[in-house]
């Protein structure tokens, strides 16, 4: 919501802050009790099938190592007795990478299950099919460590930003947005990005458009990442640049709303 890392827009949240305790102080998630919210046992059996699952996520758990699980579930593909295809070395790979992955704070739609971010070998594997070569940058096992560390940061600040925009609808979806899916656009300036470079600043080095789910409404979110320097003790570089896109009156309105309070904050 505006360029996270000059600002927590603390104005939104104080403002939204005391019609939104009562809802979320009763609201199912918040009680670690999800099948019970109103919103979300209403999804129909034949949504959740139809539900877009990207494949690397359908057996994700199986690969997350945290203090919840205290272990590292069973690897192998019990119908061929071998890793996922994205989890296997690639050929002339110089060194080993973890097959671990995290789980993000980020809820999926249509389950009660939380997305998982990639290993550091299903990043490598993913950048080599996108024509990345580990021989033209040198590439070391401690640089993917902190790639993926940094990959997630930013995806959890993104997330956080998108929450703070969700506040304003709390009365009518109690139980928070999930996500949907999401995309990547690096080359898609975003109009916003562009009238922001004709003023002389800098364009993104990357954009995602992220479709959430608000108890049954679709809102695409447009992010665009700036670089902000060097890199934090907590892996955090990335200015992020997070707003509802104008596809609905209602974006249009939270957006005008929200820039009524900063000015006049």
């Amino acid at each position: 919501m505006g360029l996270s890392a000059s600002s927590p827009l603390a104005t939104l949240q104080t403002t939204v802050s005391e019609q939104s305790q009562t809802e979320t102080s009763q609201c199912p998630m918040h009680q670690k009790n999800i099948e019970a919210c109103p919103m979300k046992s209403g999804d129909s059996s034949s949504e959740k099938q139809n539900a877009p699952v990207p494949a690397h996520q359908e057996r994700a758990y199986e690969y997350v190592q945290c203090p919840v699980t205290s272990q590292t579930q069973e690897e192998i593909d019990p119908r061929n007795m071998m890793p996922p295809p994205n989890q296997l070395p690639s050929p002339g790979q110089p060194f080993p990478l973890s097959t671990v992955r995290e789980e993000s704070t980020i809820p999926r739609t249509y389950s009660e299950q939380n997305w998982v971010y990639p290993s550091e070998q299903m990043f490598w594997n993913a950048m080599l099919r996108k024509g990345w070569r580990w021989k033209d940058d040198d590439m070391t096992p401690e640089d993917m460590t902190n790639i993926i560390k940094i990959h997630n940061q930013n995806n959890e600040q993104a997330w956080k930003e998108i929450l703070k925009w969700e506040l304003l609808h709390v009365r009518e979806c109690p139980c928070g947005p999930t996500l949907i899916r999401f995309g990547g656009k690096a080359k898609e300036y975003s109009p916003r990005a562009r009238i922001r470079s004709w003023m002389g600043y800098e364009l993104p080095f990357d954009r995602h458009d992220w479709i959430v789910d608000r108890c049954g409404t679709q809102v695409r979110y447009v992010i665009d990442y700036y670089d902000g320097g060097k890199v934090d003790k907590n892996y955090q570089f990335t200015i992020l640049d997070v707003r509802p896109a104008f596809d609905s009156l209602s974006a249009v309105w939270d957006r005008m709303k929200v820039a009524w309070w900063r000015w006049t904050s």
